[in-house]
């Protein structure tokens, strides 16, 4: 009887001592997720194994954020944006949408910019003093519109002749470029980043073959910005023709040709109908940038975080244009092509004609402007430069 009782309590003992340092952590580690139930099969409501339907468990890519409700404790920021292209416009119309919808995802829905079609807020030609005045928080544009408020700002949409996309970049946020757009935005009310970028434009939609600069004189063209100086000093009328009217300016003989973007943007406007001498390369715009005005006092009242994701929105928003407007392309002219367009590069008298008329248009407007002369200098100097890195990076 004693070695029974013995046996009891020595069983008691082991079945303890198992208890706290065998099964007890391995109860608690598979309750935290840590291990043990890895592999334990589902178990359902009436205690048998739950089936497993994979096809109802979403991908990755099917999954969609889960953005907490706003209250009290979650403020929203809802701002309108207008914008100044159409939101089917290839680059430009997307990229506008698309600042939208990365800051609502970036700030996990604490930020709403709602993007307006053009017109629907605000005329287009009307953004700028709408976003000065604070009538609206925020509007998408070029900053080469506003020339009849600040001529320097031409400097900062795209320059005749002017720097690729590395070198652009460089000089605005290394070159001193950024603080001289401050400078000019900010004594109008108005905050500007930089928002947008696109690959090369096209030089242009005619009706027929040039084979000298003469060929010019006469002609009708629809251009706008620095561009459109440089072919008044070839003896050629501009018309600053609204996008959404260029087809009809060209089918009623109003203009005998077009200015207005790159090949994937032209193709869906429907140039080539009516023009199909299509010629490169887009001297007046090597490259340009959009930018995202905002009105300057709400831009001051924003907290460091908002600034900082509006900020890195844009600046990702000029990577995904660089990058789209390169890859779309090839696709563009391939189509062009096939519609029956005809692709020409300017002969070399005619181009050497264009960069001698654009230096007079360089000098007529730092003469006539101290804030462009003043952008200018910075810029050409910049550029002066950095051609001894640029020769030698070049292939």
């Amino acid at each position: 009887m004693r070695s029974v009782i013995i046996g009891i309590v020595i069983g008691c003992v082991l079945g303890v001592m198992i208890g706290t340092t065998v099964i007890a952590p391995r109860l608690e580690n598979s309750q935290n997720g840590d291990g043990g139930a890895t592999n334990a099969e589902p178990v359902a409501a009436d205690g048998g194994k739950a089936a497993i339907n994979n096809a109802s468990v979403p991908s990755t890519e099917e999954r969609v954020p889960l953005i907490p409700p706003s209250g009290p404790e979650r403020p929203v920021m809802r701002w309108r944006m207008a914008s100044a292209y159409p939101g089917s416009l290839p680059q430009l119309g997307t990229l506008a949408k698309r600042i939208g919808q990365k800051l609502w995802e970036i700030s996990e829905g604490a930020i709403e910019l709602e993007v307006f079609e053009p017109g629907t807020l605000v005329p287009p030609k009307e953004m700028f003093d709408a976003v000065a005045s604070g009538t609206i928080e925020a509007a998408f544009s070029s900053p080469g519109f506003w020339a009849d408020k600040a001529p320097a700002l031409q400097i900062f949409s795209s320059v005749p002749f002017g720097p690729g996309p590395g070198e652009y970049l460089a000089w605005i946020y290394f070159g001193g470029g950024q603080e001289l757009l401050d400078e000019i935005y900010h004594k109008r009310g108005i905050h500007s980043v930089l928002c947008g970028m696109i690959a090369p434009g096209a030089s242009g939609w005619f009706r027929r073959k040039f084979t000298t600069i003469e060929d010019f004189k006469g002609l009708r063209i629809r251009a706008t910005g620095l561009g459109a100086r440089v072919y008044n000093k070839l003896g050629v009328q501009t018309l600053p023709v609204e996008e959404s009217e260029i087809f009809m300016a060209l089918e009623s003989s109003k203009i005998d040709a077009a200015v207005f973007s790159m090949p994937a943007i032209d193709l869906k406007l429907g140039f080539y109908e009516l023009a199909n001498h299509y010629y490169f390369p887009g001297w007046h715009q090597p490259s340009s940038f959009y930018d995202l005005m905002i009105n300057k006092e709400k831009w001051d009242a924003l907290p460091r975080t908002i600034k900082t994701q509006i900020e890195t929105v844009c600046g990702d928003n000029i990577r995904y244009g660089l990058a789209e407007g390169e890859a779309l392309q090839y696709g563009a002219l391939k189509e062009l092509t096939a519609k029956g367009v005809k692709i020409h590069r300017w002969p070399l008298a005619i181009m050497t004609a264009f960069r001698n008329a654009w230096k007079d248009v360089a000098k007529d407007q730092s003469d006539a402007d101290a804030s462009f002369r003043r952008t200018w200098d910075s810029l050409s100097e910049f550029r002066k430069n950095y051609s001894t890195w640029g020769e030698l990076a070049r292939p």
